[in-house]
C-alpha cells in the first residue's frame, strides 16, 4: 500500500565499502605493487647493514625504518585507493597548493644533506620531500584542467596546466633536479598528447625542451658534469656509476648468491638510487626481469582498463599517473645499465626513501582509484540521453 500510495522507492547502493573495493579494484595491479614492496625490503636486507655499520647505527635501522614508512605508503594506497575519482581530485588539489608553496620556499628553508641539491626539509626525526607529493596532485590538478577545457564554454585549461607545468620544472631545475623536471615534463607532455595536442605543437615542445637542455649544460657545471660523465666512453670504476657497471656485470644470470655481493661495500646510495644494481648482483639477471616485470603489469594493466574509461579526466588523470610511475622506474634503471645520465632518482616501492613510499602509495591509490571497475553504460545510451 505505501508503494502504491508514495511510488515505489528507489534502490540504494549498501553495498560495504571493503567488498564493493576488492570486487571493483585490479587485484593484479595491487598484487604487484605488493610484491616490489616485498622485493624492497629483501633488496634492504642485503643493501643497508654496510651504510648503517658506516654511521654507527643498528645493522637494520634502514630496514626497520623502510618497513614503518612502507607501511605507512601502503595504508595510504589502500585508502586512497577507496576513494570516489572526486574526492580524490579535491583532495589532491589542495594537496598540490601545500605542495608547491613547500617547494617555492625551499631556497629559503630546504636543506641539501650535503648532497648538493636543496630538495629536502629536514626535520630532525626524518626528511620530507616536497617535489614527491608534488607530481601526483600535479597530475591530477592538470589533468582536470585539461578535462575542462573540453566542455563547452570551458576555461583554457591546457594553457593554464602549460603555465603551472614551466614553473614547477623551472623551480625543480634551480635545486637543481633534472630528474624530477624531466618526469614532471613528461607526465604533462603524455596527458597533452591524449587530449588531443597536435603533432606540431609536441614538436614545438620538443624543441624547447632541447633548448632548454643546451641552456642547462652551459649555465649548470653541476648537469654538465653529469652528461659529461655519460657521454664519455670510458667509466671510471671508482665512480657509483662504474660500481654498479661492475655490479651488474658479476651477477650475470643468476647472480652471485644472497649476501654475497661486494657492490653495497662501495655505493653510498646502494639502498637507494642505485638499489637495481644491487638485485642484479645478488639475484641476477631473474631478478632484475621479475623487477621489471612487475612495474610492465602495472603500467600495462592500468592504460588497458582506462581504454574503457568514458570520462576525461579519469582518462587523462589516470594514463599520466601510470606512464610517470612506469618512466620513474625506467629511468632508475636506464642509469644504473647506464643508458641514461645519473638522475638521483628512486625505484617506486624498492628503493629506501620516506617521502618517496608515501608519496608513491598515495599516487599509485589514486591510480586504483581511477581504474576501478564502474558502470558507464553503452555509447548508444549516453548519447540518447543527451539528445533528450
Amino acid at each position: 500500500m505505501t508503494e502504491m500510495v508514495y511510488g515505489a522507492v528507489p534502490a540504494r547502493d549498501v553495498e560495504p565499502v571493503l567488498p564493493k573495493w576488492w570486487r571493483t579494484v585490479d587485484r593484479w595491479s595491487l598484487s604487484c605493487i605488493l610484491m616490489l614492496f616485498g622485493i624492497g625490503l629483501l633488496l634492504g636486507l642485503a643493501a643497508s647493514p654496510p651504510l648503517a655499520e658506516r654511521n654507527g647505527l643498528d645493522p637494520f635501522y634502514y630496514v626497520q625504518r623502510q618497513a614503518v614508512f612502507g607501511g605507512a605508503a601502503l595504508l595510504a594506497m589502500l585508502i586512497t585507493s577507496m576513494m570516489r575519482p572526486q574526492l580524490v581530485r579535491r583532495l589532491a588539489v589542495i594537496g598540490f597548493g601545500a605542495a608547491f608553496i613547500a617547494l617555492a620556499l625551499l631556497p629559503f628553508f630546504g636543506t641539501d644533506f650535503g648532497k648538493g641539491a636543496v630538495r629536502w626539509y629536514g626535520m630532525g626525526f626524518a626528511s620530507v620531500q616536497p617535489s614527491e607529493f608534488l607530481k601526483p596532485a600535479f597530475v591530477i590538478m592538470a589533468a582536470w584542467l585539461m578535462a575542462a577545457a573540453q566542455d563547452l564554454g570551458g576555461p583554457p585549461g591546457r594553457l593554464y596546466s602549460f603555465i603551472i607545468m614551466v614553473l614547477i620544472v623551472a623551480m625543480l631545475a634551480m635545486q637543481p633536479d633534472f630528474g624530477q623536471a624531466a618526469l614532471v615534463l613528461f607526465g604533462w607532455s603524455v596527458m597533452w598528447f591524449v587530449g588531443g595536442a597536435s603533432m606540431l605543437l609536441l614538436l614545438v615542445l620538443a624543441g624547447m625542451v632541447v633548448l632548454a637542455g643546451s641552456l642547462a649544460y652551459n649555465g649548470s657545471e653541476h648537469f654538465a658534469r653529469r652528461i659529461d660523465g655519460f657521454l664519455s666512453p670510458d667509466v671510471d670504476p671508482t665512480t657509483q656509476l662504474g660500481f654498479a657497471t661492475n655490479a651488474i656485470r658479476e651477477g650475470g644470470f643468476f647472480g652471485v648468491g644472497v649476501g654475497e655481493g661486494q657492490v653495497k661495500w662501495s655505493l653510498p646510495d646502494a639502498h637507494t638510487d642505485f638499489i637495481i644494481a644491487v638485485a642484479a648482483e645478488e639475484y641476477g639477471l631473474v631478478m632484475v626481469g621479475v623487477i621489471i616485470a612487475l612495474y610492465a603489469t602495472v603500467a600495462i594493466r592500468s592504460l588497458v582498463r582506462l581504454m574503457r574509461e568514458r570520462d576525461p579526466f579519469i582518462r587523462l588523470a589516470g594514463t599520466g599517473l601510470a606512464c610517470m610511475f612506469a618512466v620513474q622506474a625506467l629511468i632508475n634503471m636506464g642509469v644504473a645499465v647506464r643508458l641514461l645520465p645519473a638522475k638521483g632518482m628512486t625505484l617506486p616501492f624498492v628503493s629506501y626513501g620516506g617521502s618517496s613510499l608515501i608519496a608513491g602509495g598515495i599516487a599509485v591509490g589514486m591510480l586504483l582509484a581511477f581504474t576501478r571497475t564502474r558502470p558507464q553504460g553503452e555509447i548508444g545510451d549516453i548519447l540518447r540521453g543527451r539528445a533528450r
